[in-house]
């Protein structure tokens, strides 16, 4: 192990860990948006909408985000459209996500007893109360383990990115060990990268379960 290629290597992993992050955030922030759309959608048994929901979350969830990307990356520009590795990389996550983040929320829906929402509008709460107040606390705490899971899932995928020449931790790893043959170091320093970005999101997941578990008795 040299101390002083992983004193000289640390800045670029910090760089290439922004990146990471950016791509992770955006993603799994347009997952959960994506994934609760979606979840109403089938929850409420919306015409038409219902059924496409789930061809989408049945083609996204069997079919490999590293797929995905090369479709996005390679397959669009044969129609003439051709977008940047992170947008692809953005794209092809919120696309695998959202159907894992859907499923998720689906489940909290459905825990959820019809008869609390009945009980709700006999006393006169609007549908919009009724979805803020009785159905999202108690359905998001719920599916809050599955969420979190979905979350941790979502952030190590970014690790396939690198294949659309996005400059993220693994495309720096891999041409540090291919080019510069500092394998132990390369590794050591993606270890450390991806376990500073995870571990607080781990904790934090944890956390806020409590915290709307708590919110949900007390509604």
């Amino acid at each position: 192990m040299d101390l002083s290629v992983l004193s000289e290597a640390w800045p670029l992993y910090m760089q290439a860990m922004l990146v990471t992050l950016r791509i992770g955030a955006i993603g799994v922030a347009a997952s959960l948006l994506l994934g609760w759309v979606c979840a109403a959608l089938v929850h409420f048994r919306v015409p038409i909408a219902r059924q496409l929901v789930a061809v989408y979350i049945e083609l996204s969830r069997n079919t490999p985000l590293l797929v995905q990307l090369f479709f996005l990356y390679f397959g669009l520009p044969k129609i003439g459209l051709t977008l940047t590795g992170e947008t692809c990389a953005i794209i092809g996550l919120t696309f695998l996500g959202g159907s894992y983040m859907a499923e998720a929320f689906r489940s909290g829906l459905d825990s959820v007893p019809r008869i609390q929402r009945e009980s709700a509008l006999a006393l006169g709460l609007t549908r919009r109360q009724v979805l803020t107040r009785i159905l999202l606390p108690q359905a998001v705490a719920v599916a809050m383990p599955a969420l979190t899971a979905n979350i941790i899932f979502l952030v190590k995928e970014t690790s396939v990115v690198y294949v659309v020449a996005v400059p993220d931790l693994m495309y720096l790893a891999r041409e540090h060990m291919g080019l510069q043959s500092t394998t132990q170091e390369s590794l050591l320093l993606l270890t450390v990268c991806y376990t500073i970005i995870l571990l607080p999101v781990a904790l934090g997941a944890r956390w806020l379960e409590g915290r709307m578990r708590r919110y949900a008795a007390v509604r």
